[in-house]
This record gives structure tokens, sequence and C-alpha cells, in this order.
């Protein structure tokens, strides 16, 4: 197997085994330097030892794509604040490579790895190689030298780093959302659950969490086959989707407008699908059924006291198969006593405690 070859396994594997670290590495710059003698990265490419990467297995492959896509996830420049570049660099990486560790993936014994730093930060453990570095009395470059080596300008670089961190960002929010992140996660991103949230990105994160899009290798992807590359192939099934609408009187008739709207062009993202439509207060009212390209609109009829029980027992009685249910409501009303073996998202203007599922806040 050619080299290209086992970077193409190595890379499609990662982004099946751990789809954070695999979306994020797809878009890494690969360089090809043999003047080093393993790898780097220094936060923009990752340079790699032809001979180095030979030797490596396909899953020690996936270590250091993943770790070369941490690298350019972090913007370096701008949480280096001051500090030694190349003793900034080391520290970032025993702190990635403890936290790949951790989540099984297999490191080569060329990697900066201890023991000693797990679970630490990379503040943490520039403060500690400093202090080994000075009680041994070894040269030090000081602090505010920038010795990191890049053929672009410094604001270039940060620029570059900024550009990459956004794309990461957004990458690792939507997984925060699905519940898929590694562990350990919070020592490189700040995760906060509690603060407002664009209701927008959520919905459309729900959607894209349950549409099956799913990554296979029987059959694989043709593509490539003829150079001996084994790529995922990708399955697409229809989208089938379930969404009530609360139209008992205390619903404000143009936030449900609004969320049908939204939903309506979120769904036009997908090419294959199927929405059960719902209208209810204290009993179902309305059920229209729409697929790929019809538009999402209904009458809104009801004005009664609201009971979700009847949207539950309905889809439990006509609609099998269900996945996700989005229920447009301001949650009050009565609930069903025992949780469905289905997602549950209850889209509401205001927040509440729900017995099952999650909220998802309208906000402007």
């Amino acid at each position: 197997m050619s080299l290209e070859q086992k970077i193409s396994q190595a890379k499609a594997k990662l982004l099946v085994d751990y789809p954070l670290f695999g979306t994020i590495a797809s878009k890494l710059e690969l360089v090809k330097n043999d003047d080093i003698q393993s790898f780097k990265s220094n936060g923009i490419k990752l340079e790699y030892n032809s001979d180095f990467l030979e030797r490596l297995t396909i899953a020690e492959m996936e270590f250091i794509f993943a770790n070369g896509a941490m690298h350019a996830s972090l913007a370096h420049e701008a949480r280096k604040n001051g500090r030694s570049g190349w003793l900034w660099q080391l520290a970032t990486d025993y702190a990635i490579n403890d936290m790949l560790v951790e989540n099984n993936l297999e490191c080569p014994a060329e990697a900066h790895y201890s023991k000693r730093f797990s679970g630490l930060y990379a503040e943490e453990i520039y403060a500690q190689l400093k202090d080994d570095i000075l009680r041994d009395e070894l040269e030090y470059e000081a602090d505010d030298i920038d010795d990191v080596q890049n053929q672009n300008s410094p604001q270039e670089e940060l620029q570059e780093e900024q550009l990459f961190d956004e794309f990461a960002k957004a990458v690792f929010e939507e997984e925060m959302r699905s519940g898929e992140v590694p562990s350990s996660m919070e020592r490189f991103f700040k995760i906060t659950c509690n603060g407002k949230i664009n209701w927008r990105d959520e919905l459309k994160a729900a959607l894209e969490r349950f549409h099956k899009d799913d990554y296979t290798l029987l059959p694989p992807s043709k593509k490539f086959l003829h150079l001996g590359i084994y790529l995922p192939s990708c399955i697409s099934q229809r989208f089938k989707l379930v969404v009530a609408v609360d139209s008992s009187g205390s619903v404000d008739e143009k936030l449900i407008n609004e969320f049908l709207s939204e939903l309506n062009f979120l769904m036009n993202t997908i090419q294959n699908f199927q929405i059960e439509l719902l209208v209810c207060d204290d009993k179902i009212q309305s059920h229209k059924t729409f697929y790929g390209g019809d538009i999402l609109e209904t009458d809104i009829k009801g004005g009664g006291a609201t009971d979700f029980r009847a949207v539950f027992e309905f889809v439990e009685r006509e609609l099998e198969d269900t996945k996700l249910l989005l229920y447009f409501t301001d949650l009050d009303g009565i609930f069903p006593r025992n949780e469905p073996n289905y997602a549950v998202k209850w889209v509401s203007p205001k927040e509440a405690n729900v017995p099952f599922g999650e909220v998802i806040v309208l906000r402007d």
C-alpha cells in the first residue's frame, strides 16, 4: 500500500470513528517535510516525515491526524499570551496527546506523551516544563521571543489560525449538541450550555443529528477502488419527521408561523424527507403529510386546553418507526406519564421543566 493510500484510509477511518477529529482533519493542510524526524503541527498545517508515516499503523496515523486537527483548532498565537513559542507548542502537544489517549486513540512511541501531565491544561504543563528548564539551568529563551518559525507574517498567521479556529468551534458546538463530544475537551474549549443559544442553530443541529446520512464500508465507495483505497460510502434513506403544533388559545400564532417558516427552510436542505404534521390542542385537529419539495403550511385550528398525550398516543398508534418529534408549544399542558422510545424536542418561546426530551427556546 502506498503512503497516499494509507493517509486516505486513516483519514476516512478517523472520520467514521471520531467524527469531530475527522471533520476538522479533513480541512488540514498536510505538508511533506523529510527534514524533521516525525511530525509537527503549528496550528496551521501538519508537517510529516514520509519514512515516519510509512512505519505507522493506520490506527497510529489516526492519532497523528487527530493531533494535527486539535492543534489547528486552538489558535495557538491567540492563546500564547507572550509565552515562549516552542515551549507553548510543546505544552499544548502534551495536553492534546493526553486527551487523545484518554479517548482510546493509539499513541505512536514518538509522540509527546507522559502520564505526568494527565488531566492538565496546556497552561499548567507549560509552567511545569519551564520550571524543569530553569531548575536544570538549561538554556531558555525569554517568554516574549517569537521562536516559532513561519513564512507568513505574524498578522497573517494569526488570521489563518483564527479562521481555522472559528471552523473548528462550529464543528465542536454541533457535536456538543448531539452529545458526541470526546471526553476532556473542556481543557481546550470553553463549554457553555446555559448561555443564550440561537434556536435556529439548535433546530438545524437536531435535524442533522437524526437525518440518516450514515457512512458504511459495505459496500465501499467505488470512486477510488481501482487504486486499492477503501473509503466509506454514504447511504441516504428518506428522513421521516413528526412535527406537532400546539393550537391551544395560549400559543402565539406569529411564533408558530416563524417556526414553520424556519423548519420549511431547513427541510429544503434535505433531499429526501417526509413530515407528518399534527395540529393539536386537547385532541388532534388535523394531520397532513409533506414530502420533499412541498411547502410546509397548515391551518391552525383549535383554541382549547393543551393535552400533549393526544399527540403521543397518535404517534404510537399511527406513525411507526418515528425517531424524532418536534413539538411546538408553550409547555403549558398535560404531559404523558411515560417517556416514548423516540427523541422529543420541545420548541417553546420560554424555558420550562419537562419530564423528558429537550427544550429548544425560541429567542430573537
